[in-house]
């Protein structure tokens, strides 16, 4: 009986496995770049706003507190954006004229919003909630960054899953006291590790429960 393949079949078979295993390292390898990639996660790159609302000038120089403008991050999921009655409870009487401040001057008399652009965009199958951590020790800079040196607000931090486990693996390193949540530049004491127990203790944070799908994934 002859032979249904030929003997160069072999041949062309094993260079099949090898070009499609090379071409799935190379597929993964792609969306892998991809997924670090300045695009896909935007870290250090400004994003343009309506208004150039600069928070080294307001958080940095003026001392403004985060909690002026950002007043649900202690009551909510959501961290806030503040309303134009808020930007002109201090600009109906400061920088009146200026010409960068024109849109939030028409928002003002239109009482419509002014749409901002996202800078901290999860997925939408990610649930973060603010309050949840700002009231439990998670200090504003470790997810936003030092924002008092940013004259348009980046993305500090890449947030990715592995990121954030590393905070809800080991709570401990990370936070602080209470009076200090809002401080940017704050050093990590030497104590760290005692005093973070210490603080978890104080909080009530249920360790197990951070290692749960469930907190962040419903």
């Amino acid at each position: 009986m002859s032979q249904i393949f030929n003997p160069s079949t072999n041949t062309i078979a094993r260079l099949s496995i090898l070009v499609g295993g090379l071409v799935t390292l190379l597929l993964l390898a792609g969306l892998y770049i991809r997924d670090q990639s300045v695009y896909t996660r935007p870290v250090g790159i400004a994003v343009e706003q309506p208004v150039r609302f600069s928070h080294e000038l307001h958080s940095g120089q003026l001392n403004i507190g985060c909690l002026y403008c950002h007043g649900t991050a202690t009551q909510s999921s959501y961290g806030g954006i503040p309303d134009t009655h808020t930007c002109m409870s201090c600009h109906s009487q400061i920088a009146t004229y200026s010409e960068l401040l024109e849109p939030v001057r028409q928002s003002y008399e239109d009482n419509t919003s002014l749409v901002w652009n996202r800078v901290h965009d999860l997925a939408d199958h990610v649930y973060f909630n603010h309050s949840a951590h700002v009231n439990n020790g998670v200090g504003c800079e470790s997810c936003h960054g030092n924002v008092e040196e940013m004259p348009l607000v980046w993305r500090a931090e890449h947030m990715t899953m592995g990121w954030c486990l590393d905070c809800h693996r080991n709570p401990e390193e990370f936070v602080r006291p209470a009076d200090e949540v809002y401080t940017f530049g704050y050093e990590t004491p030497e104590n760290q590790t005692e005093l973070g127990f210490q603080l978890i203790e104080e909080y009530g944070i249920n360790v197990d429960h951070l290692m749960s799908c469930g907190v962040c994934h419903y």
